[in-house]
């Protein structure tokens, strides 16, 4: 089921990437501090779009995941009591 719906999310980025680079296929010259890019704008967009999307990916795992899995290893370390060296189980529920 995965696999169908991970094949299907695939085919529509593409098909999606395709639809914007042929749409903005116009030249655009994009002036960054050192130098200049002359690029058709489609491609511009997307490689926005994919920076902004690693850079939103990148902040939330720094600032989202990391703090609480390190809230985590200091619970079960609380829990286990220092320097026992017991086998970490499931809780009962």
């Amino acid at each position: 089921m995965y696999r169908v719906a991970f094949i299907f999310l695939m085919a529509l980025a593409v098909a999606l990437g395709l639809v914007v680079g042929t749409l903005n296929s116009d030249p655009a010259t994009l002036d960054l501090l050192w130098f200049q890019i002359d690029w058709p704008l489609g491609l511009i967009v997307l490689c926005a779009v994919a920076v902004g999307l690693l850079l939103g990916l990148t902040l939330s795992w720094l600032f989202g995941i990391l703090p609480l899995r390190s809230r985590l290893r200091r619970a079960v370390r609380g829990e286990r009591g220092p320097g026992s060296s017991a086998a970490l189980t499931k809780p009962n529920d």
